[in-house]
């Protein structure tokens, strides 16, 4: 059976509709930048997540090539992730989606080296003749965070945000998003699919001991 992220690192996929403070360690990613309203039909976001998947199943479907990855096992590919923020401003305005600035992301499974990476861009490129040239290997160790499973509309995060932060500030914590650390969301489902208020989505964000 093919090894499922989600299932066996649930802490990290499938927390609880309530706060919860977690130590995420550093993990590789398939990574595009951008920036713009991630709802703009042909937009620049869509296009990312084209781009993310081209990737992920090249490098997921490399054993029935010429290319063998040391260490390779059977894998379902992990679900979509975002980075989130919006220059200037603190926290999100989601009135004002067009300010977004954004890195797109699937997490890498550990035995992914660079050269493979590379390998799996160079061969995508062949194969689907299209251009690849904005996805990197990425990545990111984000330490000490608090999470909650948000349910519902993305536009509807503010209420699950504000009892994070509460919680963060009960426990002795303060929200650390700056330049390095970011807004992170994680989606388990398929917005194209699911109605809104069925959405499932783990919200993360960095904090710091209150000084």
């Amino acid at each position: 059976m093919a090894f499922d992220y989600k299932k066996e690192y649930k802490e990290f996929y499938l927390p609880k509709n309530k706060p919860e403070i977690i130590t995420i360690p550093k993990m590789n990613f398939i990574a595009v930048r951008g920036k713009g309203d991630p709802n703009a039909e042909d937009g620049d976001y869509q296009k990312a997540i084209g781009l993310l998947y081209g990737i992920a199943f090249t490098i997921k479907m490399s054993k029935k090539t010429d290319h063998r990855i040391e260490g390779y096992f059977d894998y379902v590919v992990p679900p979509l992730e975002g980075f989130w923020w919006q220059e200037g401003i603190e926290g999100i305005d989601y009135a004002h989606k067009e300010l977004f600035r954004w890195i797109s992301v699937i997490r890498l499974p550990d035995f992914v080296t660079k050269e493979d990476f590379a390998w799996a861009v160079e061969e995508a490129t062949r194969k689907k003749k299209t251009d690849f040239s904005k996805v990197e290997f990425f990545t990111y160790d984000e330490g000490l965070c608090v999470q909650c499973m948000h349910i519902g509309s993305y536009d509807d995060e503010p209420a699950t945000i504000a009892m994070m932060d509460n919680y963060s500030k009960d426990h002795g914590y303060c929200i650390d998003i700056n330049q390095q650390r970011y807004h992170h969301e994680i989606y388990l489902s398929d917005a194209r699919k699911t109605a809104k208020e069925k959405l499932k989505t783990v919200i993360r964000h960095p904090i710091k001991e209150q000084v």
